[in-house]
């Protein structure tokens, strides 16, 4: 058993708010004492491990009990925070639409299940989670815009791209929640 300082209840929100509300709650805490969020959304084990890596704090581990994910974060001391950083470039959503033809990859990071219900066409599915050990299916070379739901989640992978080489890649922003080109399903 996992002793926790906090325990974060971010059940049934979905990405951005459990990254919000943990990036909250932590400041809350001591360096060194540790948070428990509770969240339910299933990209919330990439992002949270992620964000925790970016900003200096300890990823202890997910677990998984009764569809509820608990992912446990030790706090940095101050000497080991880092400041966040924002991923630099960016496209509009209305930018990329006109894009589309011109070629490129558009990298989608969200989850199985988010990809499946409303994507953009041609669009390569590589859940955040899964990026680095699939790099390989990425041409470094090409341009490549990164689309999540909101801009969060891929911003966290463009400087992941950017850190391992990758020299032409956008993020895009606001992301599908806001994305009002072609879309496909799944059949």
């Amino acid at each position: 058993m996992m002793k926790t300082d906090k325990v974060l209840d971010a059940k049934g929100l979905a990405c951005p708010m459990p990254i919000v509300k943990t990036k909250k709650t932590i400041g809350e805490i001591e360096a060194g004492q540790v948070l428990e969020v509770q969240a339910t959304d299933k990209g919330s084990t990439a992002d949270i491990a992620s964000w925790a890596k970016s900003a200096g704090h300890q990823y202890l581990g997910t677990k998984d009990e009764e569809d509820v994910l608990k992912h446990y974060l030790r706090k940095a001391s101050p000497e080991e925070a880092k400041e966040e950083t924002i991923y630099p470039n960016v496209i509009r959503n209305d930018e990329l639409k006109s894009k589309l033809d011109e070629g490129g990859t558009v990298l989608d990071v969200r989850e199985p299940a988010e990809y499946a219900f409303n994507r953009i066409p041609g669009a390569v599915s590589i859940p955040l989670g899964e990026l680095e050990r699939r790099l390989d299916e990425l041409d470094r070379d090409d341009d490549i815009y990164v689309v999540c739901r909101t801009g969060n989640r891929s911003d966290r992978a463009s400087q992941l791209l950017a850190d391992k080489g990758f020299s032409k890649v956008k993020n895009v922003v606001p992301g599908m929640s806001h994305w009002d080109g072609p879309t496909e399903k799944e059949d």
